[in-house]
């Protein structure tokens, strides 16, 4: 038998801490996901059969009726579970098409799909190589709904999913909230939102609360983000508009503070998107002896674009967003890292130019 290595034993060992698998759980506990544990100690959300189905009813009313859906993410993510718990509601039969699926493969299995109402849940790498296929984009175009999550589109991203007629719902949950809970910014039934704001801003951490949410943690994690009942103090920042749309704007613990001030990496990654020279783009921040830290681009070249300059990309972001956040650092790389089901990986890019 081969060893085990190190860093893969030990996230093993994690995982097995949060799940606690062989102990004793209350009767209402339908099944435990754990998170991704890329920005700390592995956690298992205890969902209820209640929050799941509430969840997946919920979906069906806002999407205009149950029907059949795609599964192309692991059922062991939540995004892949709800694909399954949505069928077993809906009386239908999921057609299973692997992650990294090819053109082929993907138009073979939306059109064993039938007829009738019928969905995809896809992340946007997924969505990316789609496009990349004339016959997998217009595949995805006969579908009622392609749900993406797991992260923001890249702008360009979901301008070529438009162009290509694809109807594309943005959703925006996690584990902790049974998987998307807010589908283009708007809540679904039963799901409550609210952001914590400071007197100076109108943004703030986002807080969930409704019928979708876990029980909370089977392992013990402090500070404990379920300690208001009925409420998840989410790591994310955003801001709700007058009409009640919630505008994610990026992670608590991915702000970068330079020189004083909070960049949030999202907002310089979607000025950075409309660059016609950038076809995917990240950001993240390194240490700096007089900043702190400085604010750095990874980047893809889009194809037969000649790669954009330090100076020209910093004045394109700094024509829409203060010129803090300009990137004062550039990298050109062929593909982002990513994790997971498809979220860039910042703290590699961060260790790798850092």
């Amino acid at each position: 038998m081969l060893p085990v290595p190190a860093h893969d034993a030990r996230q093993i060992s994690l995982l097995t801490a949060s799940l606690r698998a062989g102990e004793p759980i209350d009767d209402d506990i339908a099944v435990v996901v754990s998170t991704s544990g890329t920005t700390g100690v592995p956690k298992g959300a205890m969902l209820t059969a209640s929050a799941l189905t509430a969840s997946a009813e919920a979906t069906h009313r806002r999407l205009g009726g149950p029907g059949r859906w795609l599964l192309a993410l692991p059922a062991y993510h939540v995004a892949g579970l709800q694909v399954l718990v949505r069928s077993v509601v809906a009386g239908t039969t999921p057609v299973a098409v692997s992650a990294g699926f090819d053109g082929a493969e993907l138009a073979s299995a939306v059109t064993s799909l039938g007829s009738g109402r019928r969905y995809a849940s896809l992340v946007a790498a997924q969505l990316e190589k789609a496009l990349r296929d004339p016959a997998a984009a217009a595949a995805l175009a006969s579908l009622d709904a392609v749900l993406i999550g797991g992260g923001p589109i890249p702008q360009g991203v979901a301008e070529r999913a438009s162009a290509a007629r694809i109807s594309v719902v943005r959703t925006y949950g996690m584990s902790e909230t049974a998987g998307g809970c807010v589908y283009d910014g708007v809540p679904l039934d039963g799901v409550r939102v609210r952001v914590e704001r400071s007197a100076t801003s109108n943004d703030g951490r986002v807080v969930l609360g409704g019928a979708t949410l876990a029980k909370g943690y089977r392992n013990a994690v402090q500070p404990d983000p379920f300690a208001e009942p009925g409420w998840f103090r989410t790591d994310d920042i955003g801001a709700v508009d007058d009409s009640g749309v919630l505008r994610v704007l990026g992670r608590v613990d991915d702000a970068i503070s330079t020189g004083g001030l909070t960049v949030l990496p999202q907002l310089v990654e979607a000025a950075l998107a409309r660059h016609p020279a950038v076809a995917d783009c990240a950001v993240f921040g390194v240490a700096d002896e007089r900043l702190g830290e400085r604010v750095v681009a990874a980047i893809v070249v889009a194809t037969a674009c000649a790669a954009p300059t330090l100076a020209e990309l910093r004045a394109h972001v700094a024509s829409t967003l203060p010129s803090t956040a300009a990137p004062r650092e550039v990298h050109i790389v062929g593909e982002l890292p990513r994790r997971g089901i498809g979220k860039v990986d910042r703290r590699e890019l961060a260790a790798r130019f850092g």
